[in-house]
């Protein structure tokens, strides 16, 4: 089963690693943030559109980095679509305690389907120097989310 689990997070990996999903720079975006990695050069743009309702409409990134990276920013961009700031927040959170923690927290009232997508990412865990590829995109996700322009993954 092991095995089978590690297929297909390279699977995916090399799906959105390649393909990237909302791979764009959408001129109708309220927020934006840029995020930097600078151990390893990772760079990237995340851009929102919330409504007045605190919900987020469209969200895509720009940059440069890792397959890891990557397919973390595309699959990010999936699941943060139609979610309000609040239930991004949670995300986040949840997110980054399945890639740095051996037994994460899971907190109440978040996307239980969104995490099980997600969960192919979380085998970044036993890679410590690959964490930061993984959630550099949520960091700047989050960032863009509370108004702020920049994020790192130190």
């Amino acid at each position: 089963m092991l095995d089978e689990l590690r297929e297909l997070y390279q699977e995916v990996i090399l799906d959105h690693g390649k393909n990237p999903r909302n791979f764009r720079h959408p001129d109708d975006a309220n927020r934006h943030a840029h995020g930097d990695n600078p151990m390893c050069g990772d760079q990237i743009d995340v851009f929102l559109k919330i409504d007045a309702d605190g919900r987020i409409t469209d969200v895509a990134f720009q940059g440069k980095g890792c397959a890891i990276s990557t397919a973390s920013a595309s699959m990010m961009t999936e699941v943060m679509l139609g979610k309000t700031e609040a239930q991004a927040r949670l995300l986040f959170e949840n997110f980054h305690e399945m890639c740095t923690k051996d037994d994460p927290h899971v907190h109440e009232g978040v996307d239980e389907d969104a995490m099980e997508r997600l969960q192919v990412l979380s085998g970044v865990r036993q890679f410590p120097m690959r964490v930061k590829c993984a959630t550099l995109a949520w960091h700047t996700m989050q960032a863009a989310v509370e108004g702020d322009n920049k994020a790192s993954s130190e």
